[in-house]
């Protein structure tokens, strides 16, 4: 390949049997105008379903298959595949926005590491059950993140090929976007929001979808914490901690401009307080050495 169209950005989208909404994601990002040259890569953690049509429909896109499991090890792998100096790190089910590619160019010219703009949409008509109402206000709350704890999640992550190799692979099983991004700041490099920068990204519909996502990251959480056998106290004292941070988090609901009925904050506040206690008691097991897959 020549250096005239040896592509300036790779995006990378890990993907595991979502195939409609991969779809919908690679429908937006080829209407993004691309200043510079582009590389899309589908890393697929061999999902049950064929992706040949997708395939066939985007043939500028290159489709890959990464036996190894989990969207980190997907992501480590779309990173060595390409060879663009810039990454730009997007989610299958995740729909960026007509400028996304755009922006990402302007905003990582004077950055190192970006987080930009998640925004939560519902994919079924209304009314809201209580997961969706409770995602709306809650879920991907990217400018906390990275101003007040440090990272960006990897659904719409900015970063430099040269950081990303400095700063080492995504780990499997870990929180892996917040532990990639502390050990990226470690060395040094900082993190910035962009609120200009925006993917869309659905909500979970019902209770048993937000309940496997919380199964997830609570077991990420744990693993990155890595309490020593005997050393488990400080988990359980988180574990109370979120025990009582409904009661603190409530108000949010009830003001939220986001959510709309008073039934509709209700069931947000219900979900709140059924997803923080459950959530406490997923800890209290991992500190005694159960699995959650019991849960």
């Amino acid at each position: 390949m020549s250096l005239a169209i040896s592509p300036a950005a790779a995006v990378i989208i890990p993907h595991y049997d979502d195939r409609a909404r991969l779809a919908r994601c690679l429908e937006a990002l080829e209407r993004n105008p691309r200043p510079l040259p582009v590389e899309v890569l589908v890393v697929d953690n061999g999902s049950s379903e064929s992706l040949e049509g997708l395939a066939a429909r985007h043939p500028e896109v290159r489709f890959l298959t990464e036996p190894g499991r989990g969207a980190a090890t997907a992501r480590n792998r779309g990173v060595a595949e390409s060879r663009a100096p810039r990454l730009f790190f997007l989610d299958a089910d995740c729909v960026p926005a007509e400028d996304w590619v755009s922006v990402a160019f302007r905003r990582l010219e004077t950055a190192q590491i970006v987080g930009g703009a998640v925004r939560i949409f519902d994919e079924t008509p209304p009314p809201r059950s209580g997961a969706q109402a409770f995602e709306s206000v809650f879920a991907f709350q990217q400018e906390d993140y990275v101003r007040r704890h440090g990272f960006a999640v990897t659904a719409n992550l900015l970063t430099w090929r040269d950081i990303y190799e400095d700063t080492g692979p995504l780990i499997h099983g870990l929180a892996e976007d917040k532990d990639w991004c502390h050990r990226a700041r470690a060395k040094g490099y900082r993190i910035d929001y962009a609120p200009d920068l925006v993917v869309a990204h659905p909500s979970r519909s019902d209770w048993p979808a937000l309940r496997r996502k919380w199964l997830r990251l609570t077991r990420e959480s744990y693993a990155l914490a890595h309490p020593a056998p005997g050393g488990r106290l400080p988990w359980v004292a988180r574990a109370a901690v979120v025990t009582l941070s409904p009661f603190g988090h409530l108000p949010k609901v009830l003001l939220s401009p986001r959510l709309g009925s008073a039934a509709e904050r209700g069931r947000a506040a219900s979900t709140l307080f059924r997803l923080r206690f459950a959530r406490a008691g997923w800890m209290l097991r991992q500190a005694m050495g159960r699995p959650l897959d019991e849960a």
